[in-house]
């Protein structure tokens, strides 16, 4: 069993409920699986105690002594390890000694090596002196010179080390005496450095690093030195890169290029600089000007100079990393040059093509309603109000009324169109324009925007809306087309201060054109505010105006003074007016929005209250005509309701309480004058409405109203 337990017990991981679980089951096993014997459980646990009692002990002794042998072994080691730190001790003294052999070694060197060369450089100079002499011989002497040495491409390099130390000679000796023989050597000097030249452009197209760098060293030291850069420049460029966009292959052809050059050129900043100019002033200038010179169609010329600008602009960004100190703001300027003569008129231009636009996109809008735009006249509304006057009371219309069939003249598709066109040409004012100038062509542009949208298009619309409302007093029902030009004319002002709020406020604020941007738009929106409330004036007129004619005509005696008795429904004349305000109502509803919807409805039902309230005042009711009579106000003041106006809601309030009182006996009118609803009025309200009553003159010989006429209500 201790092997066993052995066993089990080195299993990774241990666990110790699992063993117990296995003890368990081993032990009901030997009884049987359906019986459990406690006592045997308990037996077995103890025997497994014991047996692990023993198994720890057995355990305990192999561990000390494989502790005891460790320490003989540790022992062991620490000996040798302290003889080869003995040893290496020894090392280190006798590698000091070698180092220090070898520097005193190194110094004797030193020392000769400069006692040899003490004695070797004017040796060698005397040679080189000897040598240019004799070469300077060959050059003093009449005749060609037939030296190999200048013919022989293989001794090239020595050529030009002679001739351009001859040249450095030649520079400083007289004219008079020595002029054929400087004549010799400037004539030979450029033959050398263009056959240098020469080597440096076979080798670059052979992309011959190497040699491309050797030249350049050479070349370095020869007046001529910038025309290896200018070859180095044209060969590379002479690829087309990019096809037929320029701007494509230009930042990658000069990250490739960086890299030849910081190998080849001893200042390869000042290469990558000009390098990068002779793209801007050859390629790019050409491109631009190539692609600019159509002007015929100014708004894709617009759109052309918009897109090159920013790409150069771009593509100076990028290219910025080659350029460092004095010379940080070189590509803007080459981007100036470039952009100059166009930018300079560019606003004029921007401005011109906007008016077009502007006036194209309504010549359209107005030839799609089939209408030809009329001349609004300074006088027509008076004119017209004095028409409906003169109608009214000759009892003729004379007023000609001419509503479009109820086009509004308004749309705001093209608002969008002229808001987008707009904003285009502010988006390229800002990329296109300086920093000083940027305030006041925003300002162009916007007036622009203001004067087709406002004054051409909304003013224009509202002119022919005002036109359109009938006159108050007519009477036929009214057609009332003038909230929808309401409607349509503040959603166009909402999209246009939406417009005016992210593209133009941005790019003026903080300057002088700021208070004049903003005075502008007040300007016209003032007179389209005005002219909508005029408008609102008028149709509100139009519609009670109507109302009351209709009313004064249609509403008879018999309605609130029946002989018979009758139902007590409202009276048609009522249902008339109602079934004719409710829709109007809805329609307020659904085109004017925001504050202005509930000054509307609140000024629609002072007016509604106020005609229906002057009407009533105009019969004698007897007991069932005052139950018409409470009918109708109960549908007017249904119809009221909709309004959502809480003064409205109690004015038909007051004016049912004021109808039970042609209802009730008269013995209670002094308790119902004093209720709730009418305690606050005027005494005179009550005793005008009481006065209708039929019975008036009999209630008024009794006591009834004597506490209603004696003192004010409070």
């Amino acid at each position: 069993m201790l092997s066993q337990y052995v066993e089990e017990l080195e299993q990774d991981p241990f666990e110790v409920e699992e063993f117990i679980e296995r003890l368990c089951w081993r032990t009901n096993n030997e009884i049987g699986s359906d019986q459990f014997d406690p006592d045997l459980l308990y037996e077995t646990f103890v025997e497994t105690i014991k047996d692990m009692k023993i198994l720890q002990e057995r355990q305990q002794r192999k561990c000390d002594k494989l502790e005891e042998a460790l320490k003989e072994e540790q022992t062991i080691f620490v000996k040798a390890i302290d003889k080869f730190v003995g040893k290496h001790q020894v090392s280190v003294d006798y590698f000091h000694q070698l180092d220090e052999k070898i520097n005193s070694v190194a110094g004797k060197v030193i020392h000769l090596g400069e006692q040899l060369q003490n004695v070797n450089m004017p040796r060698s100079r005397s040679v080189e002196a000897q040598l240019l002499l004799n070469h300077m011989t060959e050059f003093l002497t009449p005749g060609p010179i037939v030296n190999d040495i200048y013919s022989d491409k293989s001794k090239l390099y020595e050529a030009a080390d002679i001739i351009q130390k001859l040249f450095q000679i030649s520079q400083d000796l007289p004219a008079q005496r020595f002029g054929n023989a400087k004549k010799k050597i400037e004539s030979k000097y450029d033959d050398v450095e263009m056959q240098l030249i020469e080597e440096f452009a076979t080798a670059q197209k052979m992309e011959n690093i190497e040699r491309m760098k050797e030249l350049s060293d050479i070349l370095s030291q020869f007046k001529g030195y910038t025309q290896v850069i200018d070859v180095y420049i044209e060969q590379s460029q002479a690829t087309t890169y990019g096809g037929r966009d320029v701007f494509e292959g230009i930042v990658p052809l000069c990250h490739k290029h960086y890299k030849i050059i910081q190998q080849v050129f001893s200042a390869p900043d000042k290469v990558i600089s000009k390098f990068i100019l002779n793209i801007y002033q050859l390629k790019i200038n050409q491109f631009v000007q190539t692609k600019l010179d159509d002007r015929k169609d100014e708004n894709k010329y617009l759109k052309t100079l918009s897109e090159l600008y920013s790409r150069t602009m771009k593509l100076s960004a990028e290219l910025q990393e080659f350029f460092k100190g004095s010379e940080d703001d070189l590509l803007q300027k080459l981007t100036a040059n470039i952009f100059d003569r166009h930018l300079a008129t560019y606003i004029e231009v921007e401005s011109r093509t906007l008016d077009g636009k502007c006036l194209l996109e309504l010549k359209k809008f107005y030839e799609n309603k089939n209408h030809q735009k009329k001349q609004i006249e300074r006088f027509q509304e008076l004119r017209r109000d004095m028409q409906a006057l003169i109608g009214s009371r000759a009892n003729i219309n004379i007023a000609q009324i001419e509503d479009y069939g109820g086009e509004t003249f308004l749309s705001e598709e093209l608002a969008i169109n002229l808001l987008q066109q707009s904003s285009h040409a502010v988006e390229r004012c800002c990329l296109l324009s300086k920093e000083t100038d940027l305030p006041r062509n925003i300002l162009k542009l916007t007036d622009i925007l203001l004067r087709y949208l406002l004054h051409d298009h909304c003013d224009y619309a509202l002119d022919l809306g005002l036109q359109a409302i009938p006159i108050a007093e007519c009477k036929s029902v009214p057609q009332i087309y003038f909230f929808d030009v309401a409607q349509k004319c503040n959603a166009i002002v909402h999209l246009l201060e939406k417009t005016y709020n992210g593209s133009v406020i941005p790019n003026v604020i903080g300057t002088p054109q700021y208070t004049d941007c903003i005075q502008k738009k007040r300007s016209y929106l003032e007179t389209v505010e005005n002219k909508i409330e005029t408008g609102l004036e008028r149709t509100l007129n139009a519609i009670f105006g109507w109302v009351k004619t209709y009313l004064s005509n249609e509403q008879k005696k018999s309605d609130f003074k029946p002989d018979t008795d009758v139902d007590t429904v409202a009276s048609n004349a009522c249902l008339a007016v109602v079934q004719y305000l409710n829709p109007l109502i809805g329609l307020i509803q659904k085109t004017i929005d925001g504050e202005n919807l509930a000054a509307v409805l609140t000024e629609f039902g002072i007016r509604y209250h106020r005609v229906i309230f002057e009407h009533l005042q105009q019969f004698q009711y007897n007991t069932a005509g005052a139950m018409c009579a409470i009918c109708d106000v109960n549908e007017y003041r249904k119809s009221a309701r909709v309004l959502q106006s809480p003064l409205v809601t109690q004015l038909f309030d007051v004016l049912h309480a004021l109808c039970n009182l042609l209802l009730v006996k008269h013995e209670n009118l002094q308790e119902v004058c004093g209720g709730e609803t009418l305690n606050y009025l005027d005494k005179s309200v009550v005793m005008n409405f009481i006065q209708l009553r039929s019975d008036y003159k009999t209630i008024k010989i009794s006591n009834s109203l004597k506490g209603i006429s004696d003192q004010r209500m409070v």
